[in-house]
């Protein structure tokens, strides 16, 4: 059985979008990440190095949104992914980026991209 650590809602403003003005004026972005890794360590020692530090799992997360400009929020899904799969005890990774702004000419809730990657897609 799988543990899970859910964070929800870190926000940042990022550059993504295929439209210039996406680019030049920014949007919020919204993720969600749900970590997969066992837990079965840390809750026998209560000591935070036998998990995953969620607060620097975070700090990731919102420096992908930030970050390097990308056209589809399909590829920023996977680059905060891939950023979460670099911590070691993590196997797999559920990734839901939120595009709230999303230049869509009707009226909407929100736009969201869902993926799921384990250590094992990586080899």
């Amino acid at each position: 059985m799988t543990d899970r650590i859910s964070i929800t809602g870190i926000r940042a403003i990022g550059y993504h979008g295929v439209y210039g003005h996406e680019r030049r004026d920014g949007q919020e972005f919204v993720a969600d990440v749900v970590l997969e890794l066992s837990l079965r360590r840390a809750a026998a020692s209560d000591d935070v190095a036998d998990t995953v530090h969620y607060g620097e799992v975070a700090e990731r997360v919102a420096a992908v949104l930030s970050g390097e400009p990308a056209n589809l929020v399909e590829t920023v899904a996977q680059r905060i992914a891939d950023a979460v799969l670099g911590f070691a005890r993590v196997d797999a990774v559920t990734v839901t980026v939120h595009k709230p702004q999303a230049p869509i000419a009707v009226p909407f809730g929100d736009v969201a991209i869902t993926i799921r990657r384990s250590r094992e897609d990586q080899e």
